[in-house]
């Protein structure tokens, strides 16, 4: 009976739409945004007993939060398959396995990028309950698209450059690099040396260009809102739409009101 009513607590806090539920998924996106910070402070350390020791606490409070929304998940099959899902069990991996495989810690370090995947999860969440989300749904996904890629690759950039390349002294550089060459302005004061350098740099450009030129069709591209039709399926549609424009059938979108 206790077990039961933990877990309906549990569901309700990961689930609910009570302001308290909110406010534990805004926390959860708070408690990401520190993780990842340490992860960006930590990359060019060395490793030391200090750092090994809040990767176990954060690898813990993780595991906790995975362990939860495990728990409470109706198809536990369909959840581990998910991409957010899988990304929290390498972050949970590089965390607690890192003072393990001290010699690969900067490629284990790479891993935790994938955090910022479970973000855009809770902020998915979050965008169908609040009509903030709604309004700018496409500009929150190619924003969180965009910070996972940029992020990820800044990060492999750095691992591999660093030491080798004279250009990639710090995070900084990598970043700076990464987004040049994803912005296509090439200033050609760093480049990346080596065959896996030149390799990287052409995903860099290829895939971060696409990304790039996606999230700004989201953001001049006139604002929809997502509502399913519930006769055709067209799912985004102009804010003020009283009818499907694809069939014709009504709609009772939610807004907020005329001003």
């Amino acid at each position: 009976m206790a077990e039961a009513n933990l877990k309906e607590k549990l569901a309700l806090l990961y689930t609910g739409r009570s302001r308290r539920a909110v406010l534990f998924r805004y926390a959860l996106i708070v408690f990401d945004v520190f993780t990842i910070a340490f992860f960006i402070v930590t990359i060019p350390m060395s490793p030391s007993a200090k750092i090994f020791l809040i990767d176990i606490v954060v690898g813990l409070l993780i595991f906790g939060d995975f362990m939860a929304r495990l728990w409470i998940a109706p198809n536990k099959i369909r959840m581990l398959g998910q991409i957010y899902t899988i990304a929290d069990i390498f972050v949970i991996l590089s965390l607690l396995l890192a003072p393990i495989f001290s010699q690969s810690f900067a490629f284990l370090r790479i891993l935790r990028a994938l955090r910022l995947l479970h973000s855009y999860q809770v902020l998915r969440d979050l965008r169908s309950e609040t009509p903030f989300f709604r309004r700018n749904e496409e500009v929150i996904l190619g924003s969180v698209n965009l910070g996972v890629f940029v992020f990820f690759v800044t990060s492999l950039v750095f691992v591999l450059q660093f030491g080798a390349n004279p250009g990639i002294e710090d995070f900084i550089a990598a970043l700076y690099f990464t987004v040049s060459a994803l912005t296509t302005t090439g200033f050609g004061d760093i480049v990346l040396t080596g065959t896996v350098g030149r390799l990287l740099a052409i995903v860099i450009m290829v895939v971060g260009v696409t990304l790039f030129l996606r999230l700004a069709q989201a953001i001049f591209r006139p604002q929809k809102v997502t509502y399913p039709c519930p006769s055709c399926g067209l799912k985004r549609h102009e804010e003020d739409a009283v009818h499907c424009k694809h069939c014709g059938e009504p709609l009772k979108i939610e807004t907020e009101g005329i001003s």
